[in-house]
């Protein structure tokens, strides 16, 4: 008896499963056959490449540009024709306010005697008496001037060659606050 029940319950579900079968699938297969006979592809042609024209350099022979050589060869010739001859004396003896930069000194107040102006200037907490001639600064500045209220500077510097050139500075009267 249990087979008979067995069957009779099995027997709709069989039914249910042979009606999902192969009947969709072919209909799909179909369909897809058919946009793939209808759709036309269009693919865009490559471009035809660009043909190769070398370039003919006809400054090879020449010379760099860049070569190192040819800067030295150049800085010579310049260094021949300046003939300026200006450079520091290295060998004399180094003054007091030499060891202090440009920036740091102030120029306080002035100072004469008879034939003579002295410049009092200011570095920190001392105080120093300059006059024409004294160097100070540390690029190798000379005083060539003193006024009440300035101290002119010829100072001795390098440039991006190598050269020595001068150079004008000014240290103004600083008026010290009341």
């Amino acid at each position: 008896m249990m087979p008979y029940r067995a069957i009779v319950l099995f027997l709709p579900v069989a039914v249910l499963l042979s009606a999902c079968g192969n009947g969709a699938e072919t209909e799909v297969h179909q369909w897809m056959e058919q946009t793939k006979r209808e759709t036309k592809v269009f693919v865009k042609p490559l471009a035809e490449p660009k043909t190769f024209a070398p370039f003919a350099y006809s400054q090879k022979d020449s010379i760099d540009p860049f070569d190192p050589g040819k800067l030295a060869v150049a800085l010579a010739k310049l260094r021949a024709q300046s003939g300026k001859g200006i450079k520091p004396d290295m060998e004399r003896r180094r003054e007091p306010l030499e060891q202090y930069s440009l920036d740091t000194i102030k120029m306080v107040g002035t100072l004469q005697k008879p034939g003579m102006t002295y410049a009092i200037l200011q570095v920190d907490k001392l105080v120093f008496q300059a006059k024409v001639g004294n160097y100070l600064g540390q690029n190798f500045g000379m005083i060539t001037g003193i006024t009440e209220d300035s101290v002119n500077i010829k100072e001795i510097v390098q440039d991006a060659s190598g050269e020595w050139t001068e150079r004008q500075a000014k240290l103004e009267l600083q008026e010290s606050p009341k």
